[in-house]
């Protein structure tokens, strides 16, 4: 027969039920179930050790985490939880054996008691709610890569994902396609360069209405126009033959690909690739105005305003000057308005956003706005980033937040968007991505920027060979175009 303790006040049933929700077994140990108290804590003790093994020996357990066996996994192991944990200060409740309290404690006790069951329970479905909202955001967003495919090989290759590449390549898009605009113009155009073994990272920003784009030889596009992407001008005077116009250009015109639907993507990768010398890995285009809805996510956005910034179609809309906290449509207006500005201005802007979004989503934002967030996200990114890369580019991503990004931006004086200087546009990335590896690693600074060895192909200078002409001006006139991402943005630098 089991000697059984009894709490002196409706308080110690409580205070012990309390230390049972932290720590299983207690209120049975209290009340003389030693057997079932000793199994229960012994199991939980054993539960927290497996969790900390397996955190200590499973490689890359972050990047795993966005896997859809480990998701499913958490989903299933959080609703067994929930029910065992309310069923642990159910039956804890029960051998504390409140009925020997005075009436009203039985009331007291048994009314908090069945609150705390319910409480214990909201860990385990928020976790559960965030977890499937994780799986279906990331299956929307993300292709299923096809098993005998080279990123499915690299994915699984967790000794070196990136097949000893140094770079990875990634094209940051933003674009202006609404429900009254046909087709696809990407207005803003980012290149992110990311050391794989430090996470530097060189921002490479490419004006919108760079003109007589060349494409790689032998490609369709080149062989339509050997010359450089040039058209008559519209009838009303502008012109949409300028790099933002490549995609839209492409996907309208399949018979230049063979009857292929949908190329613009495809095109407007390598024809940036084969600007800069480097070949890209994958594209992210996103609704400017669903990234607007991101910052409204993480309830806004810190930046300081140089001057106001005037928009709208009759100039009504105004941000003004001053450090403060932007709403997601504020913040796309400082970025995209050309009011009184011109498209220079407004590319520095937008790297001021994409700086102050970086360095303020952090964790703990995330976590608490994370559903907002995961939708937000939902509807405003395509992209071609294989879903089975991801475990590999999550924790990638994480070296970039702490890592040095830095920024080129390939506009006047440095380069004209009416007759650009190409060699010097790949000169001058290649030296900025060799800068960044020897930030951190000079040792990864002699290794080449180059992704693959089909990047080989591109017209950037070998590392082995002499500088030529335009390399040696660059060296002699002593400045830098790379410049720090937040550089120029009214803070602190």
């Amino acid at each position: 027969m089991r000697q059984a303790k009894e709490p002196a006040s409706a308080g110690a049933v409580l205070g012990w039920l309390v230390l049972a929700a932290l720590a299983p077994g207690a209120a049975h140990l209290r009340a003389g179930w030693r057997k079932t108290g000793l199994v229960l804590l012994s199991c939980y003790v054993a539960g927290l050790l497996a969790l900390l093994a397996l955190a200590l020996t499973t490689d890359n357990l972050i990047g795993s985490l966005t896997e859809n066996s480990w998701l499913t996994a958490i989903l299933v192991g959080a609703a067994v939880l929930g029910v065992a944990w309310f069923a642990l200060i159910v039956h804890s409740f029960v051998v504390l054996r409140p009925g020997r309290l005075p009436q009203s404690g039985q009331i007291l006790s048994g009314t908090l008691a069945g609150l705390l069951a319910v409480v214990v329970v909201f860990p385990f479905g928020w976790l559960s709610q965030a977890v499937w909202t994780s799986r279906q955001t990331l299956n929307d967003i993300f292709q299923e890569t096809p098993s005998d495919s080279p990123s499915a090989a690299a994915a699984e290759k967790p000794e070196d994902p990136w097949a000893g590449r140094q770079r990875v390549n990634i094209l940051l898009l933003g674009g202006d396609a609404d429900d009254h605009r046909i087709g696809v113009r990407t207005d803003s155009m980012n290149l992110a360069s990311v050391d794989v073994n430090t996470g530097n990272t060189v921002l490479f920003s490419l004006p919108r209405n760079l003109e007589n784009v060349r494409f790689r030889p032998g490609t369709p596009m080149a062989q339509q126009f050997p010359n450089g992407f040039r058209l008559p001008t519209d009838p009303g005077g502008g012109r949409s033959d300028l790099l933002n116009s490549v995609w839209e250009y492409a996907d309208a015109h399949p018979e230049i690909f063979g009857g292929k639907q949908h190329q613009g993507a495809k095109v407007l990768m390598d024809t940036i690739g084969y600007t800069l010398g480097v070949k890209v890995d994958w594209y992210a285009l996103v609704n400017m105005w669903g990234f607007a809805r991101l910052i409204d996510a993480i309830g806004g956005i810190t930046i300081t305003v140089e001057q106001d910034v005037v928009f709208g179609k009759y100039n009504e809309g105004l941000v003004k000057a001053g450090t403060r906290k932007l709403k997601g449509a504020d913040a796309m207006w400082y970025a995209r308005s050309r009011t009184y500005s011109d498209d220079y201005t407004r590319m520095r802007r937008q790297r001021c956003v994409l700086g102050a979004l970086l360095d303020q989503a952090d964790p703990a934002t995330v976590l608490s706005r994370f559903n907002r967030i995961a939708l937000a996200t939902k509807e405003l990114i395509r992209t071609d980033i294989p879903r089975s890369m991801l475990k590999n580019l999550v924790p990638l991503a994480l070296k970039v937040k702490n890592a040095k990004v830095t920024s080129v931006q390939f506009v006047p004086p440095l380069i004209s968007t009416g007759y650009p200087d190409w060699e010097k546009i790949r000169v001058i990335a290649d030296k900025a991505m060799r800068d960044s590896a020897r930030g951190s690693s000079p040792v990864a600074a002699s290794a080449s920027p180059s992704l693959s060895p089909s990047a080989t192909a591109s017209p950037s200078p070998s590392p082995s060979s002499s500088p030529s002409p335009k390399k040696s001006a660059v060296k002699k006139n002593g400045q830098n175009p790379a410049k720090g991402l937040m550089e120029g943005c009214g803070g602190p630098l």
